[in-house]
């Protein structure tokens, strides 16, 4: 019945890290309307915000990733960006002076490969723009770091700034897996600077694993969980290998029959979920997993878990800021990205222009569903109103007769049988998809 069931729901769809997803994003708002959301977020006295600066190099392709990237081993490169991140910092702060007098409350650094830049460019990146802004009392300093590219000296300069949360790059333990996807990582590269970054005090060490990429087998996924478990980091984050190779070509150089779908694929989910709760993790929202002494397992406890473009987060704001070529911004009015292509990204911010790529003017509809689906993302039930109780009852239908979401009274719950799930559910919410379903597949599957 389980394997029926992953059959019968494994079809394209979002991850609701955004609420309009991407490909609906409409209008982008003018240079004027997106500060003035950034000023209107901010009045709020009750408002917070987060950071988040995108580093796009990386020294070697790994052919799972879909992020925004920059292969090259040119290290001279390094600082010429941070003064790019730097100057359009100073351009958003000259203009929102309000920046600099709220409590940032996250700051976090993904690529790319963040442990790309040095030391030294770390600290000249980081430290003038942590001087000119007030820390909330909670502040939380996080990075995603390469163990093959990460040194002592850098973790040690991130502590000293303030940074207390590493998020380590694992994926998979197995050498032909690791052969295949162009990473190899051997086991005692991530021991130690696991060891290390504990030495120095890190409140929390985070792995990232990836399920269903070539070669994977239930052995070797068996391996990986056993190996992670040993070394007890305090999140893990269990993600679906996303196929998709009309944005990233590279993901074609290994061969289809090397990959696991379907049944094959979600078994391996369903193995490292098993050996994860029995090895005393708890299961956060979707693919996510924490210690129960960890803050975000706290705040799944206290129905004060977040999501945003960086995914699960226990520190809710209500502004994230993204700084760097290709990084993204939300306000609850508006969403903004930068340039992509890095010479546009480049030139603009050097002419202190506010470098927009593409952006998204929300609606009425779009804030209320946003905020519904939050709240099912986070907390597994949202709130209905009598018309929408009615289109859930038709919409759901078949999963409600498959006891994966439940409707009582006007609330949307979802099952423990439901959990992996989610995402169709959330569906429902999508009145954007439903209106205009896309030609091509533009959203990796469910499952």
């Amino acid at each position: 019945m389980v394997n029926h069931l992953f059959a019968k729901y494994d079809i394209p769809a979002p991850r609701y890290t955004s609420y309009p997803t991407v490909p609906y994003w409409e209008e982008a708002p003018s240079t004027d309307l997106w500060i003035e959301h950034l000023k209107q977020t901010l009045s709020d006295s009750q408002s917070s915000w987060a950071m988040y600066m995108h580093v796009p190099y990386c020294e070697s392709l790994c052919t799972f990733c879909g992020c925004n990237t920059i292969i090259t081993k040119d290290h001279r490169r390094e600082e010429p960006y941070a003064e790019l991140i730097l100057k359009e910092w100073q351009t958003y702060l000259s203009q929102v002076p309000a920046l600099g007098q709220k409590a940032l409350k996250h700051l976090h650094i993904g690529g790319g490969t963040p442990t790309f830049l040095s030391p030294e460019n770390l600290v000249k990146l980081l430290k003038p723009i942590l001087s000119q802004v007030k820390l909330a009392d909670n502040f939380e300093g996080s990075i995603e770091v390469d163990p093959r590219r990460t040194t002592t000296e850098q973790l040690i300069v991130l502590k000293e700034l303030g940074f207390d949360r590493v998020s380590l790059g694992v994926q998979d333990f197995n050498p032909e897996v690791q052969r295949l996807v162009n990473r190899i990582q051997p086991y005692e590269i991530t021991e130690k600077i696991t060891s290390e970054a504990r030495r120095l005090g890190y409140r929390s060490v985070n792995f990232d694993l990836i399920y269903g990429l070539a070669k994977q087998t239930p052995e070797t996924m068996l391996d990986t969980v056993q190996k992670t478990v040993q070394l007890r980091p305090d999140r893990i984050a269990l993600y679906s290998f996303a196929l998709v190779p009309w944005i990233k070509p590279a993901q074609r150089l290994f061969k289809d029959e090397d990959l696991p779908t379907g049944k094959a694929k979600r078994d391996l989910y369903e193995l490292a979920r098993r050996e994860l709760i029995a090895a005393g993790y708890v299961e956060v929202g979707m693919d996510h997993f924490a210690l129960p002494t960890d803050s975000l397992s706290q705040a799944l406890l206290q129905k004060k878990l977040h999501r945003n473009f960086m995914g699960y987060t226990d520190q809710k704001t209500d502004l994230l800021l993204g700084l760097g070529v290709s990084s993204i911004s939300e306000t609850p009015y508006s969403f903004h990205q930068n340039e992509k292509v890095f010479a546009t990204y480049q030139q603009r911010v050097e002419q202190q222009d506010i470098p927009t790529h593409r952006g998204h003017i929300l609606s009425e509809e779009d804030r209320s569903r946003r905020v519904q689906i939050l709240q099912f993302m986070t907390n597994g039930t949202v709130e209905l109103d009598q018309e929408q109780k009615q289109a859930a009852e038709d919409f759901l239908k078949e999963m409600i007769l498959d006891d994966l979401v439940q409707i009582n009274g006007l609330q949307l719950q979802m099952t423990e049988k439901g959990k992996p799930f989610l995402r169709n559910a959330c569906l429902f919410f999508d009145e954007r998809l439903k209106r205009q379903k896309p030609q091509t597949q533009v959203f990796s599957k469910s499952l």
